[in-house]
């Protein structure tokens, strides 16, 4: 007679406020009840999480801004869905939290979950190694590990006190490596130029960057032949684009699928500051990155930020590779200007594709959500099948590296 099967842990508790922390704690999620068949998991998420098998309290939509102005008007709201988070925890008992990215509102949940009693796993390193590293201080009272995804964080928590395992990021399996698209070479005389525009997945960036985006692109039609496709983040309505893209002039494609076939196809792309950055870097694909805050948060974050770049491509390539255009600088005739002195400069535009080339490697090997769920189911059900042996013993405070020099 077979043993009887062992029990379902606990119910998960899962938040995600933004769409590629929607679309990462997506593929978490997946990648647990493939290993724990039978988990539930609630909380705040998107589209993805949900679609996922998330029970969701709330749409992370409702919340998902960039700036302290913008978070001003959705603040109401935020504090609505913590109480609720809070209240459906202390109904649920929850076996674990797993938190990803969205600092402040994830960043206090995990003090109040931990007064709870329920352990804490992080996904997606809030930026306190960027901007306010006093918080490092918090992480490490109210968090059991770190999940990061980028070596130099690891690095950071380690010096801080802090449990922390770098699992590599999920887009090295995500984004392929479309062999020879990037070698796209000059159009011949008279053939247009293609150009990516990537405004952003929530609404706050999508009004700051769009005009400007369009407004470089119709600028730079003036001067070489163009055609201009949008990447429309999954998250955002279609109806958002509709009136700037009406307004433009310009003949825009909108691509809503086979967005990496799209981005890899084109000559250029002009990307707001994000995870997007990442994807259009594997992909080789030449850009100018473009960021821009209400008055306020941006004087607020000069004041703060100490990190040399702002793009995370910059950032993991340890160096300016992609131009960055923000705030002021960020404006139509500017952007068509850098636009197009990299698209008639050949020599310019193989030096960027060189640099992005070495993108892939920095960001660890694949597998890295794999590596996360061996990590989190470890924490939810120690020694069951779902965690591997190795596995559950770095959960009770083995190696927290993925191999010996990876990624290094």
């Amino acid at each position: 007679m077979s043993p009887p099967a062992a029990p379902a842990p606990g119910p998960l508790l899962m938040v995600a406020g933004e769409a590629s922390g929607d679309l990462h704690g997506a593929r978490l999620l997946a990648e647990l009840r493939r290993r724990l068949p039978g988990l539930s998991a609630f909380g705040l998420g998107g589209d993805e999480l949900a679609a996922a098998g998330l029970e969701r309290l709330a749409a992370a939509s409702e919340i998902s801004v960039v700036g302290l102005v913008e978070a001003l008007a959705v603040l109401p709201r935020a504090r609505r869905i913590f109480r609720e988070l809070l209240a459906e925890c202390e109904r649920r008992r929850p076996a674990l939290a797993v938190l990803v990215d969205f600092a402040e509102f994830n960043l206090r949940l995990a003090r109040e979950l931990k007064r709870r009693g329920v352990p804490v796993v992080y996904y997606i390193s809030p930026q306190v190694w960027a901007w306010r590293r006093g918080r490092v201080a918090d992480v490490a009272e109210r968090v059991d590990e770190m999940l990061v995804l980028f070596p130099f964080e690891e690095e950071f928590y380690r010096r801080h006190g802090v449990r922390v395992t770098w699992v590599g990021h999920p887009l090295v399996d995500e984004v392929p490596e479309l062999e020879g698209a990037w070698d796209r070479g000059t159009p011949a005389a008279g053939e247009p130029y293609r150009l990516a525009l990537l405004p952003g997945s929530r609404r706050s960036e999508v009004a700051a960057l769009l005009p400007a985006m369009l407004g470089a692109a119709q600028r730079l039609a003036e001067r070489v032949p163009l055609r201009v496709r949008l990447i429309r983040a999954p998250s955002l309505p279609r109806e958002l684009l509709e009136e700037p893209l009406a307004g433009s002039g310009l003949d825009v494609r909108v691509v809503e699928s086979g967005r990496f076939d799209a981005i890899a196809d084109c000559h250029l792309a002009l990307c707001a500051s994000g995870t997007a950055t990442l994807e259009v870097g594997l992909l080789r694909t030449p850009m100018i990155v473009l960021y821009r805050l209400a008055g306020w948060t941006w004087l607020l974050a000069r004041l703060l930020v100490r990190v040399p770049h702002a793009s995370l491509v910059n950032l993991v390539l340890e160096r300016g590779a992609v131009p960055e255009l923000l705030q002021s600088h960020a404006e139509p005739e500017a952007v068509a200007a850098e636009a197009e002195a990299i698209l008639t400069d050949p020599e310019r535009v193989a030096a960027m594709r060189r640099d992005l080339g070495a993108l892939r490697a920095r960001l660890g090997e694949a597998g890295a959500t794999a590596r996360a769920a061996d990590r989190v189911a470890a924490r939810l059900a120690p020694g069951s099948a779902g965690a591997r042996p190795a596995e559950a013993a770095a959960a009770a405070g083995g190696p927290g590296r993925f191999g010996p020099e990876a990624g290094r």
